[in-house]
């Protein structure tokens, strides 16, 4: 969901990174799930029912539960990295495109460090059209781009479900009009 602020010079739209739904569903399935994997191993090597709702204490632990302790620790490993994802909001950030500088600029966050704030800036000159790509499918693929001269494509929409199609088109459309350049439509 783009949140959007817009003046008659300013337009800033909220781009939202990877704290969406899926993600915390995902951190918590994993984590629910490894950790099941992992009292299933514990309670094969200990012989002592530590699932309930469970008659795990008959698997043997070797090979079976320790498979299914590697299984628990990858569930818990890849839970842990989708729960950091979250908090550090990785992709998250804001386009703004400002007709008083004439500037284009694009803000995302990354991982932390030295250069964890990724900023990008185009003047009007620069910026050759706004591009929409459009690929239907198992996973369809709408996206706006940015198209400057030397021919780059700077995505302009965030990951996650695909818009509907009339209004990524409105959005192209709109913005190419807020800043007075050609849209094009890639199917």
């Amino acid at each position: 969901m783009n949140l959007e602020m817009k003046t008659d010079q300013i337009k800033r739209e909220t781009i939202i990174g990877s704290r969406r739904f899926e993600n915390y569903f995902w951190s918590i399935a994993l984590f629910i799930g490894g950790s099941g994997f992992i009292l299933a191993s514990l309670s094969s090597y200990f012989n002592k029912q530590l699932l309930p709702l469970s008659a795990v204490t008959e698997i043997n632990f070797v090979p079976q539960g320790l498979v299914m302790l590697f299984y628990g620790l990858l569930g818990i490993t890849f839970s842990g990295y989708i729960t950091l994802t979250i908090l550090w909001d990785l992709g998250g950030g804001y386009n703004e495109y400002d007709k008083t500088t004439e500037t284009v600029r694009l803000v995302r966050r990354g991982f932390p460090g030295k250069d964890r704030n990724i900023l990008l800036n185009y003047s009007f000159n620069e910026i050759k059209s706004i591009e929409v790509e459009i690929s239907e499918g198992i996973n369809p693929k709408r996206t706006i781009y940015l198209t400057t001269n030397d021919k780059r494509r700077i995505p302009l929409t965030g990951v996650g479900e695909p818009l509907p199609l009339t209004e990524i088109e409105e959005k192209a459309i709109g913005l190419a009009k807020f800043l007075n350049l050609t849209y094009n439509i890639t199917k």
